[in-house]
């Protein structure tokens, strides 16, 4: 784009100018206009927008000031907030009154454009103390305009002799309409960052109190756990002590379970073969000796609404297996989660025992540890099957996979 800065009046054939200089110099307008717009569509920085509209009208116009005025509403006058050509400290800081008497402040008001080619006659408007103080004689002002509000006045200003012609004020107008749209976009754009900035600072609190309810409930539990557990040791009735010697294991696996949620890095989703390898490694630490745990986990993600009854699941099934299939002791348990299709988990936990009675019915089964099972299948939405592994017992159970929620 050009920069060269050239102090005359406009070649026109108004003032004499021949009908093709007058075209030569329509046209050099039109080109800054539209090299204008392209740089508007690549730029965002609001300051870089607005200075650049004045150096490049100030070109357009053959003149060496220009400026935007941006009209403050709590104050009720304009603040100069770019220009080109005026002394040191005036822009960003210079003020205009905004009532109809100043032509910055009619053109602002009305919205209609004030052209005034001869300021030391000026009988319409006052001419401001700024334009006097930089011996500005002709001056042409054209409101800012948006489509949901005006943002203020493009003027154009000149300390020699000549005219602002219709035509100029056509070019100047077009060219204000130009950076009311440029503004506008800006505008957007900002309350558009300043709104997901929220909305990032919302889903990251979130996630920390997410993380802080699952770490306090795993505090909670643990200390339930050890409730239990001190009751356990003190009764004397040895069926009651077993109950609370199961009730504490599943306590202790739920507390566990939340403890791996806090500890991970996504809280709306967990990677299933690490949070489930983890139940693993804790189940076989409570194994006796002799029984082994085999898991096989597939590499997919999760919803963290599943994570959680799935792996109390896996607890319950695994500990039932290993207490009902091999009550000598030794024995393997195998536990695999894979893919059954799109968007669809089978889970399978088989052994190698003497097989399900054969009157066995798990809907009518009144065992606290089947009904626990079938609550946590339902709450996965799953289709369940028992079926005999000749030897052995395996439950097999396919459900569909859960988006993550607010992820």
């Amino acid at each position: 784009m050009d920069k060269d800065h050239v102090d005359a009046p406009a070649v026109a054939p108004e003032t004499g100018g021949s009908p093709a200089e007058e075209l030569e110099y329509r046209l050099r307008q039109q080109r800054l206009a539209a090299e204008y717009g392209a740089f508007a569509l690549r730029t965002h920085d609001l300051g870089a927008l607005l200075h650049e509209a004045t150096r490049v009208c100030a070109l357009g116009l053959h003149s060496r000031f220009c400026k935007v005025m941006e009209y403050l509403p709590d104050e009720g006058q304009f603040i100069l907030r770019a220009g080109v050509g005026w002394r040191p400290g005036v822009v960003g800081r210079a003020r205009i009154g905004a009532d109809l008497d100043s032509p910055t402040g009619y053109a602002f008001q009305t919205g209609e454009p004030v052209i005034s080619n001869h300021l030391e006659g000026e009988t319409r408007f006052r001419t401001p103390t700024l334009l006097r103080d930089h011996g500005i004689r002709r001056a042409i002002n054209v409101p800012v305009q948006g489509e949901a509000s005006r943002y203020g006045i493009l003027e154009v200003d000149s300390p020699t002799e000549g005219r602002f012609t219709t035509a100029d004020l056509a070019f100047l107008q077009g060219f204000a309409n130009l950076l009311g749209v440029a503004i506008e976009r800006h505008h957007v754009e900002e309350a558009l960052r300043a709104s997901e900035a929220r909305l990032r600072a919302a889903v990251a609190h979130q996630e920390v109190l997410t993380r802080e309810i699952s770490h306090r409930v795993k505090n909670s539990l643990a200390m339930v756990a050890g409730l239990l557990s001190m009751q356990r040791r003190e009764s004397s009735d040895p069926a009651l002590a077993k109950a609370l010697e199961d009730a504490e294991a599943r306590v202790t696996t739920i507390a566990q379970v939340h403890d791996r949620l806090w500890r991970a890095d996504e809280v709306h989703s967990v990677q299933l073969a690490a949070f489930l390898g983890e139940l693993c490694d804790q189940l076989r630490t409570t194994a006796r000796p002799g029984q082994t745990l085999s898991c096989t986990l597939a590499p997919v993600s999760i919803a963290t609404d599943q994570a959680v009854p799935l792996a109390l699941l896996v607890n319950e099934l695994v500990t039932n297996a290993f207490k009902y299939a091999y009550p000598a002791g030794a024995g393997d348990v195998q536990m695999t989660v894979e893919e059954a299709g799109p968007g669809r988990l089978r889970l399978t936990v088989s052994d190698q025992g003497p097989g399900l009675p054969p009157d066995f019915d798990a809907e009518t089964s009144g065992s606290l540890g089947m009904t626990l099972i079938a609550g946590l299948s339902s709450q996965l939405r799953g289709q369940v099957e028992w079926q005999d592994g000749g030897p052995g017992t395996r439950f097999v159970l396919d459900f569909a996979m859960q988006e993550a929620t607010g992820a």
